[in-house]
């Protein structure tokens, strides 16, 4: 039971980090949504827009995203202060693909009689969502907010990300292609397996030839980045589930994943990979689960 000299700790991140509703509810985190645009319409990422209705409209329109607005992060640090909530650990988007880091950091500054702490994870997807995670359950234990803060960033250093898409015309439309190189490639059918590099920019991983060998690298990789240890591991996928039941299938055989989630990436997320995309993303166990 929390003391009243205890501090009051909410666990905040965006909706790019792909943790289900049933997650989230369970253990409280805040979720920032970011925005799916049309040019006649705008969408609160994954509250009244699905993945599947961006991908089935992209023959039509090709939507834009954009980040949480300056008010929306605002009205949310209100509404916790309200709730007198003392300390708020704040995890989003890498900076190298997104605004959202920076603009929560800098409405954060507005908000002196909390102490908030604004993280970049670097990563996206689960490659953010572990980080947060793992805070929120440590935080069920715990209210030593450097304790939560030092997990959260243990994680998200520890965490790697790996995916394939069907195309890189999207990532490009978007402008978020970062160091990915692929014109040549794609006439060739080399498929990129993307990663992230420190910057929290795309990257080519490995270069494999055809669909079905890249999935069979990304699975190569899983088997590769699990040889010792305990993970946390989640395959998750754009448009993609069938080839992505079938990696995650697989991964049930594998000995030294202690927790193994499937998730479809946030309709924001979408818009940048086109659909047909399947990731990998794997996460060491940094810390005993209470």
């Amino acid at each position: 039971m929390r003391q009243n000299s205890d501090p009051k700790i909410a666990i905040v991140t965006d909706s790019t980090s792909d943790l289900n509703n049933d997650m989230t509810e369970e253990l409280g985190i805040e979720i920032l949504p970011l925005h799916v645009v049309y040019k006649d319409r705008e969408y609160l990422d994954g509250l009244n827009i699905s993945p599947n209705e961006v991908y089935d409209n992209m023959d039509v329109e090709v939507p834009t995203t954009s980040l949480p607005s300056p008010a929306e992060i605002s009205n949310l640090f209100s509404r916790l202060r309200d709730e007198n909530y003392t300390h708020v650990l704040s995890m989003h988007i890498s900076s190298g693909l997104s605004g959202t880091y920076e603009t929560v950091s800098q409405v954060a500054r507005e908000f002196k009689e909390m102490k908030i702490e604004v993280m970049d994870s670097k990563a996206l997807s689960m490659g953010l969502g572990f980080p947060v995670l793992e805070a929120a359950r440590k935080l069920q234990t715990s209210t030593d907010f450097q304790e939560i803060v030092k997990i959260a960033q243990s994680v998200s250093g520890k965490t790697k990300l790996y995916f394939v898409l069907s195309t890189l015309e999207y990532l490009k439309r978007g402008g978020r292609i970062g160091y990915v190189s692929g014109t040549i490639g794609e006439l060739l059918n080399i498929k990129p397996i993307i990663s992230v590099n420190s910057e929290g920019k795309y990257i080519t991983y490995a270069k494999v030839r055809g669909r079905d060998q890249s999935l069979k690298k990304l699975f190569d990789i899983l088997i590769e980045s699990t040889q010792a240890g305990q993970y946390l591991v989640a395959i998750v996928h754009g448009g993609a589930e069938q080839e992505a039941r079938k990696l995650w299938q697989k991964a049930k055989e594998l000995p030294n994943i202690e927790e193994l989630f499937f998730n479809q990436i946030s309709p924001v997320m979408g818009v940048h990979t086109g659909p047909g995309l399947v990731g990998v993303i794997i996460s060491p166990v940094v810390v005993a689960q209470s």
